[in-house]
């Protein structure tokens, strides 16, 4: 099985039903605690020795920093978190060094990424764990592979020891995993799979859904047995998730049901932005709490598609006082791309400010090392001034020996200081993120780690616009003045510091979640955010059928993760790097069907009559907005000529990081006798 929990509990149940006499005989755990085991048998056939050490995650981040430090490649580029999750992907496909290095393809996508020695960083960190008789977690399945391929006599010594072999979670197997437990089960075919294809979302970390449906070529004699029957969910959640999920082509067919109560419909509500939608979820929320008697907010949920949805939920959330925790992720406002950027902020707001100087002084790298901050600081310390002051007044002997580079920085933030006047909210916050390096950091180095942290960044400027536009609309037709940066920051700063309570409340909070986060949990009630199309399903899935349908599967599990009642809300209208854009409901919400669902909108039949109305409405939004920004152009016209040198850069959607296809490029070297002959 996949974790260590679900082993442990199996293992605990089979001792109940057969006694510890026996059950201790059953090899039975987790694919790498199994597949360990093995290796530490037979593990000097492959030149390792036995007492070999399993390098954790950080151990692993932290031998790749250092061989990048080493090859004098720049760890902005080379991230080595990024880099730990690419020869994790490479080793669950089984794609060695050389085999890497062999692939025109994947060398060409490296080059397109900036990165053309990740090959050499990938084969030197291989040498070096060998070097180290050290393995990490991938190599489980990637030598067990290797093992079983160079010494068939092993294969076949595990062949006669595990005459029948059982897998759960089969959905979410790789081809590492897979192909070693077809392996192991090809003499016997004693093998039997738990699985289901519905709930296979997990194909960003490796997950081959084909596994599960291949299952019977591979075992042409199999007998499928459909566990139909839902314990947890009411007949009407059941019923609407199945008229979602046979939108699939690719799926296994099954009619699941729930023999619980009826239940309640589905409630959709729809909002005009996604401010409304956070405080129609938050009074959603507090009405659950009262109906289950005003104790328990933990049989609660929210789940929405990215992290970055999370920003206004949470203010609406601390706003009413209601206790939430981040389900296995951060607060938005904790998260290091939203703090650096804040940090910016709050050093052009306050350059007293030596805590969010020291945070952005040399982030991105611009060259200011240790020894040169340091020399700051005891300037600083020895005038009884901020570090911001010491650079401003010191003398030019000062300012050598602190060097060019904090000249540079120095004046960047001088100049991004003198545009606050000039420039709208969200445009200064813009020129910052932008003239600041921060976007181009991300931008430049695609990885699913930077398109998540250009997500929040864009949420946080688009907080910008929502603050703005608040302060439009409260103010109506009466004389408005433009938001400032110090405004904003303090408005922030009411928001954050509502947060906490969770240790007074002990675990009694709302759960907050993406949907991927939520597989194998329930919630009495749970609230769908964000179902528009561009969202849920997400942009990048639209460029391929098999995406979509992943998708669906994915809102599928969230929809099934409720027990008594599911609420899904979506908006109008939302900020994309500043500007508000139209959206439209998910075609997953038509793919419900109606008898399921309680509208508490009026559904017109005219869609296109609505699309307009929206349009006018969000129009008219627009133009409430520009008019403060037109008198401000008009103002501003003088100032016209020395814009020039710094324009405001166009927002633009990043570009969605393409994972590479390592399923083409598995090394030949361990595909089986019958894969290559296929």
């Amino acid at each position: 099985t996949f974790t260590n929990k679900a082993a442990r509990e199996m293992r605990e149940r089979i001792t109940a039903m057969i006694g510890e006499d026996r059950s201790r005989y059953i090899w039975m755990g987790t694919f790498h605690s199994i597949f360990l085991k093995i290796l530490y048998n037979e593990v000097e056939k492959i030149g390792y020795q036995p007492n070999f050490t399993i390098y954790d995650t950080g151990q692993t981040e932290s031998l790749i920093k250092s061989i990048i430090k080493e090859m004098q490649l720049s760890d902005e580029v080379y991230k080595p978190r990024d880099v730990r999750s690419r020869i994790s992907l490479a080793k669950n496909n089984l794609v060695t060094p050389a085999s890497y290095e062999a692939s025109a393809q994947l060398m060409e996508e490296d080059k397109k990424r900036r990165q053309p020695q990740f090959w050499q960083v990938y084969k030197n960190y291989c040498l070096r764990c060998k070097q180290n008789n050290a393995m990490d977690f991938d190599d489980l399945l990637l030598l067990t592979n290797i093992l079983f391929r160079d010494h068939p006599e092993v294969l076949q010594k595990y062949r006669e020891r595990f005459p029948y072999i059982l897998v759960d979670e089969y959905q979410d197997t790789n081809y590492a995993q897979y192909l070693i437990v077809r392996n192991l089960a090809v003499g016997s075919a004693n093998i039997c799979v738990v699985g289901d294809d519905a709930q296979s979302i997990y194909s960003f970390r490796g997950a081959k859904i084909e596994n599960i449906f291949r299952f019977q070529k591979d075992f042409p004699n199999a007998r499928i047995y459909k566990l139909e029957q839902n314990y947890r969910s009411t007949q009407t959640i059941v019923d609407a998730a199945n008229s979602i999920i046979e939108h699939n082509k690719n799926r296994i067919k099954k009619r699941v049901f729930s023999e619980n109560c009826k239940g309640e419909r589905i409630k959709v509500f729809r909002a005009y932005t996604e401010g409304e939608e956070a405080q129609m979820v938050a009074n959603g929320i507090r009405g659950a709490h009262i109906a289950d008697g005003g104790n328990d907010w933990s049989n609660i949920a929210v789940l929405y598609r990215t992290n970055a949805q999370s920003r206004p939920l949470e203010e609406a959330l601390r706003k009413r006082g209601i206790p939430y925790r981040i389900f296995g992720g951060q607060s938005f406002y904790d998260r290091k791309e939203v703090k650096d950027l804040m940090a910016y902020f709050k050093t052009i707001a306050n350059p007293k400010d030596d805590e969010s100087l020291l945070r952005i002084i040399n982030f991105p790298a611009r060259g200011i090392g240790d020894v040169t901050i340091g020399k700051i600081r005891t300037l600083a310390a020895s005038k009884g001034v901020s570090m911001w002051e010491a650079m401003k007044n010191s003398t030019p002997e000062e300012q050598a020996a602190m060097g060019k580079k904090v000249g540079e920085f120095y004046g960047l933030i001088s100049s991004l200081s003198l545009l606050r006047s000039e420039k709208t909210l969200y445009e200064f916050g813009m020129e910052v993120a932008s003239r600041s390096g921060i976007l181009s950091l991300y931008k430049l180095n695609p990885s699913p780690e930077s398109e998540n942290a250009l997500q929040h960044i864009e949420e946080l400027l688009n907080s910008m616009q929502d603050y703005r536009h608040n302060i439009i609309e409260v103010a109506g037709e009466e004389e408005i003045h433009e938001p400032s940066l110090e405004e904003w920051l303090q408005n922030i700063s009411l928001i954050t510091d509502m947060d906490g309570g969770d240790n007074e409340n002990g675990r009694n909070w709302v759960t907050l979640l993406t949907a991927h986060s939520s597989k194998g949990l329930e919630f009495d009630h749970i609230f769908i955010t964000g179902m528009e199309e561009n969202l849920f399903p997400s942009v990048i899935s639209l460029t391929s059928p098999e995406q979509v349908e992943e998708e669906r599967r994915l809102f599928y599990v969230a929809l099934t993760r409720a027990k008594i009642d599911a609420t899904i809300t979506f908006a109008q209208s939302r900020f994309k790097w500043g500007s508000m854009e139209f959206s439209r409901p998910s075609r997953f919400l038509k793919e419900i069907d109606p008898r399921f669902l309680d509208l508490r909108y009026d559904d017109e039949d005219d869609e296109e009559r609505e699309n307009s109305r929206g349009r006018e409405q969000i129009d008219e939004l627009r133009r409430r907005f520009d008019q403060r920004q037109g008198r401000t152009i008009v103002e501003r016209r003088e100032f016209q000529s020395s814009r020039q040198l710094h324009p405001t850069p166009t927002p633009q959607r990043p570009v969605a990081p393409q994972r590479p296809d390592m399923s083409k490029f598995r090394s030949v070297g361990v595909r089986t006798e019958a894969e290559s002959t296929t």
